[in-house]
């Protein structure tokens, strides 16, 4: 079960659940993987709705790889996510909260 507190938020990957959390190693891939000049501009991209689907994907893999998770962004492509693209969406938005101190009471990606 997922920690808000420490940052964590649940995803669940082909009927399996995941705990994922942004680690600073996480952010700094996350950066890399989109060509970002910092987390906060990735952040900024969600706040504004101006996120393209590749963005949600980048902070999942990311996230997943802080929670322990060894798989690649192509496993990660024809994966079944629990709440489809909106869910995922919830998720990566979740994480990037909560990875900025966001309280855990905002309900999204707990499941």
């Amino acid at each position: 079960m997922a920690n808000p507190w420490a940052g964590e938020v649940a995803l669940v990957v082909d009927g399996q659940e995941h705990i994922c959390k942004l680690t600073l190693g996480a952010l700094a891939e996350l950066e890399a993987a989109l060509g970002a000049g910092s987390v906060l501009e990735v952040a900024q991209r969600f706040e504004s709705g101006a996120f393209a689907t590749r963005d949600i994907l980048a902070v999942l893999v990311a996230g997943l790889r802080g929670g322990g998770w060894q798989g690649t962004a192509e496993a990660l492509l024809g994966a079944e996510i629990a709440g489809g693209p909106v869910g995922a969406a919830k998720v990566a938005a979740e994480l990037l909260a909560r990875a900025f101190g966001a309280g855990p009471d905002t309900g999204a990606g707990d499941g």
